[in-house]
C-alpha cells in the first residue's frame, strides 16, 4: 500500500520542509512555503516509461564519439538559438509572459518539421482541439503529420506518446499536467517535479524531442522549482512587450550551443516572422542630430547588431540625484558616470541621469562602456553627436578605453548599412584591415572619444 505524508515545499526554490516555516531557508523567501501530500510508489529498477534503463558503467575512451544530429526547422532565428536546430532527444523549456506568443511560435516549429515529414504531437492543457485548429488556420499551419490533443493526465499522455511515436513533442504547458500518483494539484511543486522527471526519462530513451511550455512569475522568472531548469538540457526566453510587435528569443542555458545568440521575431496577423537584419529594425527610427544619442556595435552571440542608445541628464530636484538604467547594468552606468566626474571634469552630482537602450535590447558586453559615456557627455552638453557615427570600446576606471572582441565583424556590419565614421579602440586595429568605404577613427582614451564625437 502506497504511503501517504505530508511536506511544506517553497514555491521558489523547491526546499522541503517537514513543518510550515515563514521564512524559506533555502532562498530566505517570506510566506512561500506551502503544504503537499505526496504519494511515494515503491518501484522496482523501473523508470517511468516502464523501460529498464540499468546500465553498466564504461571507460570513457571505449564510448563512441560523434556529433549530435540535429534537425532543422525553416526558421533560422530559431536555429540560431538552439545551436543549429533541434536536438533528437534533448529537452527544451520555453518560458515568456502571457500572451507573448510561445504557443504561435511552436505551433509554426511544429508545422515546420511536419512538412519534412517528421511526427509531431501537440499535446495541449490550457487550449482544446477546435481551438488549436482555429490558431493553425490562422497560421496556416495544416498538415497530415501534426497530431493534436487536449489532455492533462500523464498517463493518457503517456498512452499517445506510445501509439503515435512521435519524433517531435510539445507539452503546453508543464504546469497544466499531473500525474495520478502524486496526491497535490497540478502546477505544484511535486507535480512540476514527477512530469519534468518522466518526459525526460522518455526523451532520452526514445530519442524524441521534447519541448515544454513553462509559466514565469511576475518577476520574470520560469515558476516552480529552480530544478525545473536545471533537469532540461535547454531553456529559452520569449521576450517582449505584448503592446509591441517585436519579440526576443534568448537562450539562457543550452547544452548544445551557445547561450549568447539570440532570434528576433516580429508579430503578424499571420503569425511570427523573422527579421533577418535586426540592426536596420532597431534604427529605423532614430533621430538625427540630437544630443545624447549614439549607435553602439554590439555582439549577439555571433552576430553584430547596431543599436541606438539614448541618454538624459537634467537638472535634479531632490539631494540625491536619480540614476536609471534600461538594457544595460545599472552598476555599469555608475561606473561610466564616476568616470566622467574624475576624469573628464564633468561635474554630474546634482544631474539625473537615464540611460535606455532602443528597442527592448538588452546589452551585457563592456563594449558598450565607450557609446554609453559618449551619449551621457553629449546629453549634459547639450551638444549633438554625428549621425552617421558608430562608437564602441570598454571604458576602464583610469579613463582609458581597452579593446574588444570581434572589431572587424562591428566595422563591416557600420558599413553594410551606410555609416561614414568608427569611433573603436586604438588597440582593437590590429591584424585586420578597414573596409575603404568607413573612417576609422582609433582613441585611446575617454576624453579622446569625446572630443572626436562631439568636436
Amino acid at each position: 500500500m502506497a504511503k501517504i505524508k505530508t511536506k511544506f515545499v517553497c514555491t521558489e526554490c523547491g526546499n522541503e520542509s517537514a513543518k510550515w516555516l515563514g521564512k524559506c531557508p533555502g532562498c530566505h523567501a517570506w510566506n512561500t512555503m506551502v503544504e503537499e501530500k505526496e504519494t511515494v510508489v515503491k518501484t522496482k529498477g523501473v523508470g517511468l516509461s516502464g523501460i529498464h534503463t540499468k546500465e553498466k558503467p564504461q571507460s570513457i575512451i571505449h564510448i563512441e564519439s560523434g556529433q549530435e544530429p540535429r534537425i532543422e526547422t525553416r526558421m533560422v532565428e530559431l536555429n540560431r538559438v538552439l545551436g543549429g536546430g533541434v536536438v533528437p532527444g534533448s529537452l527544451i523549456l520555453v518560458g515568456g509572459d502571457p500572451g507573448i506568443g510561445k504557443s504561435t511560435l511552436l505551433l509554426q516549429t511544429s508545422h515546420a518539421l511536419a512538412v519534412k515529414g517528421l511526427k509531431v504531437l501537440y499535446i495541449s492543457g490550457e487550449e482544446s482541439v477546435r481551438q488549436t485548429r482555429l490558431r493553425a488556420d490562422r497560421l496556416g499551419a495544416l498538415t497530415e503529420t501534426l497530431y493534436v490533443l487536449c489532455e492533462t493526465n500523464m498517463e493518457h499522455i503517456n498512452d499517445a506518446i506510445e501509439s503515435i511515436d512521435p519524433d517531435f513533442l510539445v507539452i503546453d504547458s508543464i504546469q497544466t499536467v499531473y500525474d495520478p500518483r502524486v496526491e497535490s494539484a497540478p502546477g505544484s511543486v511535486s507535480q512540476v517535479r514527477e512530469c519534468t522527471a518522466h518526459f525526460m526519462r522518455t526523451a532520452k530513451i526514445k530519442g524524441i524531442a521534447t519541448v515544454l511550455v513553462g509559466h514565469v512569475t511576475k518577476e520574470g522568472a520560469i515558476a516552480g522549482p529552480r530544478l525545473l531548469e536545471h533537469m532540461v538540457d535547454c531553456v529559452l526566453y520569449f521576450e517582449g512587450e505584448r503592446h509591441h510587435t517585436y519579440r526576443l528569443l534568448r537562450a539562457v542555458k543550452n547544452r548544445f550551443g551557445s547561450t549568447n545568440e539570440i532570434g528576433i521575431f516580429e508579430m503578424n496577423e499571420d503569425g511570427l516572422r523573422e527579421v533577418s537584419n535586426p540592426s536596420e529594425l532597431f534604427l529605423s527610427e532614430r533621430p538625427l542630430g540630437v544630443s545624447g544619442s549614439t549607435v553602439v556595435a554590439s555582439m549577439e552571440g555571433t552576430r553584430p547588431v547596431l543599436v541606438e542608445l539614448q541618454a538624459l541628464v537634467a537638472t535634479t530636484n531632490f539631494p540625491s540625484p536619480r540614476r536609471m538604467s534600461t538594457g544595460i547594468d545599472h552598476h555599469r552606468m555608475a561606473l561610466i558616470i564616476a568616470v566622467l566626474e574624475k576624469r573628464n571634469g564633468m561635474f554630474l552630482q546634482t544631474q539625473d541621469a537615464y540611460l535606455n537602450v532602443a528597442g527592448g535590447v538588452k546589452l551585457d558586453e563592456p563594449a558598450v562602456d565607450l557609446a554609453a559615456a559618449v551619449s551621457l557627455a553629449s546629453s549634459f552638453r547639450d551638444a549633438p553627436t554625428k549621425p552617421y557615427d558608430v562608437i564602441f570600446g570598454e571604458v576602464g576606471l583610469t579613463g582609458e578605453v581597452r579593446a574588444v572582441s570581434r572589431a572587424e565583424q562591428r566595422v563591416k556590419e557600420a558599413e553594410k548599412l551606410g555609416f561614414k565614421r568608427v569611433i573603436m579602440p586604438e588597440k582593437s586595429l590590429k591584424g585586420w584591415k578597414a573596409p575603404a568605404g568607413i573612417e576609422i577613427i582609433g582613441v585611446n582614451t575617454v576624453a579622446e572619444a569625446l572630443k572626436a564625437a562631439l568636436g
